[in-house]
């Protein structure tokens, strides 16, 4: 009995130790290496670390080149829980007919969320831009649960759509001025002048030098 015992303890023991090593040998042999970048990219999602190729404009700057009907197509990811219809009932979110220039929170009798109710003033280019960004950021602790579109165009796309609908639709903001760089001919006159002064100054020590020393000879001995 306890040679069988034994025996079989030997065994466990021995497939023990082979079974360690086995691991061992395969987490060498199939060692894996953290992958420089993690995961997939996901359109419209901006990866930790990685830096916006241009910085965003204002956006009346978009506004100016703005599309409705491409707005349109954008707001239909907002179709679940708004309307943008004259008239139009409630929903999961307010009616958003005539929004802009409405006051935020406040419009249409619908049970906004104090987080958003109190931002207070009324809805316009800059902050229904912000809004659309990201809801959670412009009034924290909204019931609003859509993430944001970080695209800037988009935006104005979806602001000039909601412009539309409205009794009086407010004119879009002209794209705001952008600093003009110098023009060529400006830049080569003062590349010239630049050049015709810095000729001067050699010019004029070599002449005092000559000066000097007709000057030394025409003097009196004393």
């Amino acid at each position: 009995m306890d040679d069988r015992f034994n025996t079989i303890a030997g065994w466990t023991l021995f497939a023990g130790i082979v079974a360690l090593g086995a691991s061992i040998v395969a987490g060498e042999t199939f060692k894996s290496e953290r992958p420089e970048e993690m995961g997939y990219p996901i359109e419209g999602v901006v990866q930790e670390g990685a830096g916006a190729a241009e910085a965003e404009k204002p956006i009346a700057f978009y506004l100016a080149s703005a599309d409705p009907a491409a707005g349109e197509q954008v707001f239909k990811k907002c179709t679940a829980c708004h309307n943008a219809d004259k008239g139009g009932a409630n929903a999961l979110g307010p009616n958003l007919w005539d929004v802009l220039g409405e006051p935020v929170g406040k419009g249409k009798g619908f049970p906004f969320s104090p987080a958003l109710s109190g931002v207070g003033g009324t809805w316009n280019w800059d902050n229904m831009s912000a809004w659309l960004t990201s809801p959670k950021k412009f009034a924290p602790g909204t019931k609003m649960t859509f993430a944001g579109l970080s695209n800037p165009q988009d935006r104005a796309n979806v602001i000039a759509f909601l412009n539309t609908h409205s009794d009086s639709p407010l004119p879009l903001p002209a794209a705001p001025a952008e600093a003009a760089a110098p023009a060529a001919g400006e830049k080569a006159a003062g590349d010239k002048a630049a050049g015709a002064e810095a000729g001067k100054e050699p010019a004029a020590a070599e002449a005092s030098a000559e000066a000097k020393p007709a000057a030394k000879e025409a003097a009196p001995a004393h």
